[in-house]
């Protein structure tokens, strides 16, 4: 009976959220993923329902859409959209990255947001939620090109953002290069050098680990899960999906935690190697992405592997599914056939690569489920300690930020446990990384009244 109303008042919840926000079919998905563990906790939880801090949570603090015209290498005009969700800032100045991608809406980025403000909760530090960027694409663009938009870009955000209001990092399309033009537009527009982004390059002002930390934190969190069983990823076969940054840093960490990465992709279709992804094979896709900007399909042409056009890896027999390329990638068949060939763990570095019908399947065969706000969090967790270096003025070592973020995915994950473990023991990490995000939140907006 009480599972009947949860239900009704999570429907009746979602026809306001969809009411309000059509066609944003990535958002709705955020918010019913989060609503379904949150509101029986509201429900034994009267003051949260009181105060109406669901419904405030649902809604940006603010929106910001602007133009961005720049000239192209041919001399032409071109004009892209720019946009920023500053989503909440109970907890900290708003943070969260920024997208230059043809896909991006309005609604992708809200969905992002939404699911940043939970992420950021869970990693202990004072950080806000917030996400933006572009339908710019910078794929075939010259340097000249990407400056030029970044420049534009800049200087419509540069009168929202700041060390102390909102800090922006790079996400999908928006690596070193471009945060450095970025940054340099900002810098001539205040005449200041602050922290206002993260991601910045190493001699001025970014940290140690940070491109490194999404991946390795993913892995972290793996590891975590199995010693709940006993286990470790030593001897364990791992699919990656992807082969951008937090796949690359998967790869590198799950491999010196003794797993065997067989697989690795891009858009066009993904390489299978039985032998495993070791280190030199590693550094030649790091070349292969980073710096050639080439096809994943050139690894199968050197090593002698298979490729499979078009597809997606997780059809290959693994132990432990490492998700880290983009929104929706395994879908409900693919759970099915992980688990039917063995998987039993599934860490995510991507944000929400699991479908509603997916997540249902690993919670149905209670597998080891690390979604991507909880386990994905070593990104904007390092973020953060970039941000309190530059506060400080100092830089740790290599060792140190990999300390600290070591410490933070295991705090996370006791949170996962604090709040999802079940009467059988069972962890529900969903529940867990829902819950344990909320609760930070609410009770800062609580404590700041209805603002």
């Amino acid at each position: 009976m009480a599972n009947q109303m949860h239900d009704q008042l999570v429907k009746d919840f979602m026809a306001q959220v969809i009411a309000k926000n059509q066609g944003e079919v990535e958002f709705h998905q955020a918010v019913e993923e989060v609503v379904e563990s949150i509101i029986p906790f509201i429900e034994e939880n009267p003051k949260y329902k009181a105060a109406k801090i669901l419904e405030r949570c649902v809604e940006p603090e603010r929106v910001i859409l602007f133009r961005i015209p720049w000239v192209d290498d041919k001399g032409e005009v071109q004009v892209n959209k720019g946009y920023r969700i500053e989503m909440n800032s109970a907890i900290g100045p708003y943070k969260g990255g920024l997208r230059f991608h043809p896909t991006v809406t309005l609604g992708m980025l809200k969905f992002l947001a939404f699911e940043q403000v939970f992420k950021n909760s869970l990693t202990t530090l004072p950080m806000g939620g917030g996400k933006g960027g572009s339908d710019f694409d910078p794929k075939g663009k010259s340097d000249n090109e990407v400056m030029h938009f970044c420049q534009s870009f800049m200087s419509e955000l540069f009168r929202h953002i700041g060390p102390n209001t909102d800090v922006p990092a790079g996400d999908i399309g928006v690596g070193g290069r471009e945060i450095g033009f970025l940054f340099g537009q900002y810098k001539r527009l205040r005449n200041e050098f602050t922290g206002v982004l993260t991601g910045k390059g190493r001699e001025w002002g970014g940290s140690l680990i940070r491109p490194e930390a999404t991946g390795y934190g993913q892995v972290y969190f793996a590891e975590e899960m199995l010693k709940t069983r006993g286990d470790s990823l030593k001897g364990k076969i791992c699919l990656v999906s992807g082969s951008g940054n937090v796949a690359q840093y998967a790869t590198e960490k799950a491999t010196e935690m003794g797993a065997k990465v067989v697989t690795m992709s891009d858009s066009a279709g993904f390489i299978y190697d039985p032998d495993g992804i070791d280190a030199e094979k590693l550094a030649y896709v790091m070349h292969l992405k980073n710096v050639k900007r080439g096809r994943i399909k050139e690894y199968a042409d050197k090593y002698g592997v298979e490729y499979f056009e078009g597809k997606r890896p997780w059809g290959i027999k693994c132990d432990v599914a490492l998700p880290s390329a983009t929104q929706n990638e395994i879908d409900g068949d693919d759970a099915r056939t992980l688990i039917n060939n063995g998987c039993f763990v599934v860490s995510e570095g991507a944000n929400m690569p699991s479908t509603p019908e997916a997540i249902a399947i690993y919670m149905e065969n209670r597998i080891l489920y690390g979604l991507g706000k909880a386990a994905n969090a070593g990104g904007v967790a390092t973020s953060g300690l970039e941000m309190s270096q530059n506060s400080l003025r100092l830089s740790w070592t290599r060792e140190e930020v990999d300390g600290r973020l070591h410490q933070i995915m295991k705090d996370i994950h006791e949170t996962c446990k604090k709040y999802g473990t079940e009467e059988d023991g069972y962890i529900d990490y969903v529940k867990g990384a829902n819950i344990g995000g909320f609760v930070k939140v609410a009770d800062a907006m609580l404590a700041q009244g209805v603002v």
